[in-house]
């Protein structure tokens, strides 16, 4: 859609704001400076376990779903191939993982857990908790949040 096309929709919707162009009624810096706090907590309880946050939302992933190729990865973690194939080489390195080609389709690499990868499941389980404290927020209320996001999330992937 040219820009010319969507500016009366796009006055429509920030209409009732005070100032759109001011920093504090941007959605997209409220997400980013969250987002960044957010990670921010997760890395000293990651570093331990030798991971980096994007390294630990693939291992949720193989976690909780087990073996999965690099489109299913890069599928349920919103990333391109080649934001993922460098995180799944260190992953690998550090004997996490292990990358194999699929027999049928050369063009199609699997993924799975080595079993250090499956260990470290135990030393990770109380993360979540851990964050969730940090966010000083009601159980109820995290959980609506997290939603609201996800509704986002799903709105805009439709775009």
């Amino acid at each position: 859609m040219s820009a010319a096309k969507s500016e009366p929709k796009a006055l429509a919707c920030a209409a009732g704001m005070p100032d759109p162009l001011h920093l504090d009624q941007q959605l997209c810096f409220a997400l980013y400076a969250a987002s960044n706090r957010i990670q921010r907590l997760y890395r000293p309880l990651l570093e331990p376990l030798g991971l980096t946050y994007p390294q630990y939302l693939v291992m949720l992933v193989l976690w909780q779903h087990g073996r999965r190729s690099v489109g299913e990865l890069g599928e349920a973690l919103h990333l391109d191939s080649g934001t993922l194939t460098p995180l799944l080489k260190r992953l690998e390195a550090a004997g996490l993982v292990v990358r194999k080609r699929c027999s049928e389709d050369e063009r199609r690499v699997f993924v799975d857990l080595s079993a250090e990868g499956r260990a470290l499941r135990k030393q990770a389980t109380g993360i979540p908790g851990q964050v969730a404290c940090a966010t000083v927020l009601e159980p109820g209320a995290l959980q609506r949040l997290r939603d609201e996001v996800r509704g986002l999330l799903t709105s805009l992937a439709g775009d």
